[in-house]
């Protein structure tokens, strides 16, 4: 059973910085992909960012310009750089792993979060 375990999220201002890392208890490179996703208080929860096995990125539009995420495969842990936060950032992040299950890219694996609040 892989586990993932999130760390870095706090209380910054708006126009501040955070990185969060996610550390996985197996190898990461056996993943399809890596990602961080988010849910604000009455909210869906929405695909933030994701790595492919192949480096590729993918950020939603909100995020992007702002936020960076990489891997490092022989820490086994992904990292989300943060910058120019705003109050609508705030959330729960989590990091969560997928695998390819017919083709098709499901996300099996979740972290238990990490609270990031933005102040105005």
């Amino acid at each position: 059973q892989v586990q993932l375990v999130e760390s870095g999220g706090g209380l910054v201002q708006a126009g501040g910085s955070l990185r969060l890392s996610c550390a996985a208890s197996g190898s990461i490179s056996t993943f399809n992909a890596m990602g961080w996703f988010r849910q604000a208080p009455g909210k869906k929860r929405e695909l933030v960012a994701d790595i492919s096995s192949g480096d590729s990125t993918n950020y939603a539009s909100s995020v992007k310009g702002r936020f960076t995420i990489s891997n490092d495969n022989a820490k086994n842990t992904v990292h989300l750089q943060m910058n120019s936060l705003k109050p609508e950032d705030t959330a729960v992040y989590y990091c969560a792993a997928a695998r390819l299950r017919v083709g098709v890219r499901t996300w099996d694996y979740w972290g238990q979060g990490t609270q990031v609040t933005v102040s105005s």
